[in-house]
């Protein structure tokens, strides 16, 4: 078949199968689910489990990595780094060049994987190698160097890992169909911005302290599609110019666009050719976000991170251009994303305070403390929201203006990557291993 026809049969059917894969109720496509705003279509999950109860398998993990698992069918993928420790003298050589204060990691090598575990029993059944990587950049050691969550689609699996490359990979035959590692920012924390999908495109940040930038790549051949750079006004500093956000594609006036926060600014662009559409100055001293937007039928909701943190909320719904309607400066978070559920918007923050307020307004129904610190995404599923702390401790909450703790459950091992859920069960990853929560 020429290239020409095989290409537009693939851009047309592929946003079909995706949209049709992700509805269905067992596959968790991408870091924030079948919806991209962190809901599963599951109903009587657990709420009660420890390491000796009411867990149907515990997996060890090799290698270090926060990355949220994704599932299709009876194949559960997730990615890791292997890695090895920087001499005495690498490590104070890299270390001299960072302008920071941050705590950090420095490696002289560190090899990417993709795991692929069975959902049924657990099992490792896949261990490959997708990039290694030689002098690796720094990264903070609340992060790793497998942060960014993959996406799975018609048979495939995208890897992201920021500045060290993007893969794709053949879940049935297990063969690399290609690699790209021409895109680089120095990401000063390791790399955090989760690609996205949308058609033929799969979409990424690469908000470094040197350069800032969106690309998409070509998903039939790995090549740069489109590379937008930011054209936003930013701190004259370059550590107030990074982000590590993931972009949200919404469908403004019938017409999908990728909403884009980054550092003092969000953006809107054509998803196909990267086309700059809009952008929003949110306000000064707005860096280092780790969050996804999230979006209903009239609004976009957005957190500004470290600085002068914010929630944003962004009217779109009969404008050309998103316009701000409300922004609540009390307890934003920096890492976790936040969730929508009927007309409400729940978000925790880094230190464990949950927060539920108007949609409409911004105001707060309840600000409540639930212990701990935070940085996984929560996940909605039957009028109840899961939150998972870096202590190891799981939250459940009900979904609604009262604020009520229905369970507290603990597991051994920081939780870093957002849970996930299929029709009856809940999968939670921490530092060392996955578990299966359920029958």
């Amino acid at each position: 078949m020429p290239r020409f026809f095989s290409l537009m049969i693939h851009r047309i059917l592929l946003p079909l199968l995706v949209l049709a894969s992700a509805s269905h109720a067992g596959n968790w496509p991408e870091w924030r689910g079948p919806s991209a705003q962190g809901h599963a279509t599951a109903s009587g999950l657990p709420e009660t489990w420890s390491e000796t109860s009411n867990v149907a398998w515990k997996t060890e993990l090799p290698g270090r990595g926060h990355s949220t698992p994704v599932m299709w069918g009876d194949q559960i993928w997730l990615t890791t780094a292997l890695e090895k420790a920087a001499t005495p003298e690498e490590a104070k050589r890299r270390l001299e060049s960072n302008t920071g204060d941050q705590p950090l990691t420095v490696l002289g090598s560190v090899s990417l994987h993709a795991l692929c575990v069975d959902r049924t029993s657990g099992k490792v059944l896949h261990d490959i190698e997708l990039l290694n990587v030689k002098d690796p950049q720094w990264a903070h050691q609340l992060n790793s160097y497998a942060s960014p969550s993959p996406v799975l689609a018609d048979g495939r699996l995208y890897a992201h890992f920021g500045s060290f490359g993007t893969v794709a990979l053949d879940t049935k035959t297990l063969k690399v169909l290609w690699k790209n590692e021409e895109l680089h920012v120095m990401h000063e924390n390791g790399p955090g911005s989760t690609a996205v999908l949308h058609g033929d495109r799969l979409i990424a940040h690469f908000d470094g302290s040197d350069q800032q930038f969106i690309a998409g790549f070509d998903t039939l051949n790995g090549k740069v599609a489109w590379k937008t750079p930011r054209s936003g006004d930013m701190d004259p500093r370059p550590q107030q110019r990074k982000a590590y956000g993931t972009p949200l594609v919404v469908t403004i006036n019938s017409q999908p666009q990728v909403v884009s926060s980054a550092a003092n600014n969000v953006y809107g662009y054509d998803p196909t050719t990267g086309q700059e559409l809009w952008k929003i100055h949110y306000g000064e001293l707005g860096f280092s976000m780790s969050t996804v937007p999230v979006a209903d039928d009239q609004q976009i909701y957005f957190s500004t991170a470290f600085g002068k943190s914010a929630v944003i909320a962004l009217k779109y719904a009969g404008l050309k251009t998103p316009e701000v309607t409300w922004r609540n400066n009390k307890n934003a978070p920096k890492m976790c994303s936040p969730v929508l559920h009927n007309g409400l918007l729940f978000y925790v923050d880094d230190g464990g305070i949950v927060s539920c307020v108007d949609t409409k307004t911004g105001e707060a129904f309840y600000r409540e403390r639930i212990g701990g610190k935070f940085s996984a995404s929560p996940m909605i599923a039957d009028g109840k929201l899961y939150f998972c702390s870096r202590e190891g401790v799981v939250t459940i909450i009900n979904a609604a203006k009262e604020f009520k703790i229905l369970a507290q459950n603990t597991l051994d091992g920081p939780i870093m990557a957002s849970p996930i859920a299929d029709g009856s069960a809940l999968f939670i990853r921490t530092d060392k291993a996955l578990y299966k929560i359920g029958k």
